[in-house]
């Protein structure tokens, strides 16, 4: 059988079916895989091919690259890359996906980018979202400050969306009094792929900041399934709510901030009450103590005392409880005398460290008045009663306060520095 190269056009005639797309090398040898004009791989077993055909040989050589002129009637935008798949492509040279990030690699991947705004770009790493610790937000937060005072109308900056909501909650805190607007964005599906979300929620995001007055920490993300518009969520209580759906990101017991209508370019602001641009303010950036040790302790049946026990040496904890803000705190039969000591082991932490109370359900707020045990907890030194924080959120606030205000946690916690403590929860928020 004919030799070929990653990238090579070929046509496979398989099983009465003629399929043609670009060939990629498999290590499993039974198998040819093939990259279809939709962006999806498949893979066909060698025995049931009849052939393979050359269409086309992969050319080596880079596309041209447009040289990328400024225009002084637009806003300037700089994009700060950490990885995902937000700006990669195929290289069919190795087979594997790269990065794209000089601004005219992006204007060649997304050409509609030239007309929004004009684009600086550069790398700032390139890692899975699951790795990041609190010395990349203290790293963004830099490199977003420099973009700021150099005059950038707005900063995006691209991630993995793992752990995307724990950024945008960090740079909330780290970054006050923002002059303009810091979009953190991402992308549920490779760039390969025909049902790629990137290019959208990258230009999106671009058309934001363009069109629109705002400053501070937002999300830009797809609202639906299908392609049309992205939504612009507060950037300190957003939270991915599904592992691969492309509108998996939603607005947490708040409102949307806005709409992006990709097809026409208009953007919709969904409620007045916003922080406005200002460049005459000027950014303060508090950054996060990176030897800080914060747990989260979710509640479950069945739970045994030396599962917080564990959290001694920490700096603080997050109790994610059930309903209200529930933990297994209640002796009423033999079979819960184990209750009884988790209820001593919170106590002993809360003595220690900020221990705070936040919901598994996500949607609705802390209610600890409620029920008998809600008011023991409290009694013993759990903090965050009525807090409407996901329990990300208040992760991240318990590791900004002790960074940065180590004194006064028990005070700052409930207090609304942000927009994280919202007074009202409308029925449409769910």
């Amino acid at each position: 059988m004919e030799q070929f190269s990653n990238g090579d056009e070929v046509e496979i005639i398989s099983e009465g079916k003629t399929l043609t797309g670009k060939y990629i090398e498999n290590p499993d040898r039974e198998f040819v895989s093939l990259k279809l004009s939709s962006g999806y791989n498949i893979g066909i077993e060698r025995k049931k091919t009849k052939s393979i055909k050359l269409l086309k040989k992969h050319s080596a050589e880079k596309h041209a690259k447009e040289a990328v002129k400024e225009n002084k009637e637009l806003k300037t935008i700089t994009i700060l890359h950490t990885g995902g798949t937000i700006s990669s492509a195929v290289d069919y040279a190795t087979g594997a996906v790269t990065p794209h990030f000089t601004p005219e690699e992006l204007i060649a991947m997304f050409p509609e980018m030239k007309s929004v705004a004009n684009i600086r770009s550069r790398l700032m790493g390139n890692m899975a979202s699951d790795d990041m610790r609190f010395a990349h937000y203290n790293l963004m937060a830099k490199e977003a400050e420099k973009e700021v005072k150099a005059g950038s109308s707005g900063v995006i900056i691209t991630q993995g969306t793992d752990t995307l909501h724990y950024t945008s909650a960090a740079l909330s805190f780290m970054l006050e009094n923002l002059p303009v607007p810091v979009l953190v964005v991402g992308a549920q599906r490779s760039s390969d792929r025909g049902s790629s979300d990137a290019a959208m929620n990258l230009i999106s995001a671009c058309l934001f900041i363009a069109k629109t007055d705002f400053a501070g920490v937002a999300v830009c993300m797809h609202k639906g399934m299908d392609d049309t518009v992205c939504s612009i969520l507060p950037g300190v209580n957003a939270r991915k709510m599904h592992s691969s759906r492309r509108d998996a990101f939603k607005a947490v017991n708040m409102e949307e901030i806005a709409e992006v209508d990709y097809n026409t370019g208009s953007v919709k602001m969904l409620h007045g009450d916003y922080k406005q641009a200002d460049k005459s303010l000027k950014l303060k950036v508090s950054l996060m103590d990176e030897k800080l040790k914060i747990g989260i302790a979710v509640s479950h049946p069945n739970m045994f005392a030396k599962e917080l026990e564990a959290y001694e040496g920490f700096d603080g904890l997050v109790l994610e409880g059930t309903g209200l803000g529930h933990f297994p705190i209640s002796e009423i039969d033999e079979h819960t005398k184990e209750h009884k000591k988790i209820l001593a082991a919170i106590e002993k932490l809360a003595k220690k460290m900020p221990v705070v109370m936040a919901l598994q359900t996500i949607y609705g707020r802390v209610d600890m008045n409620v029920y008998s045990p809600g008011r023991v907890l409290q009694e013993k030194g759990v903090l965050g009663n009525l807090s409407p924080m996901a329990p990300e959120t208040a992760f991240i606030k318990i590791a900004w306060l002790l960074s940065n205000h180590p004194k006064d946690v028990k005070k700052l916690f409930m207090e609304n520095l942000r927009g994280e403590i919202v007074k009202r929860i409308g029925a449409q928020e769910f």
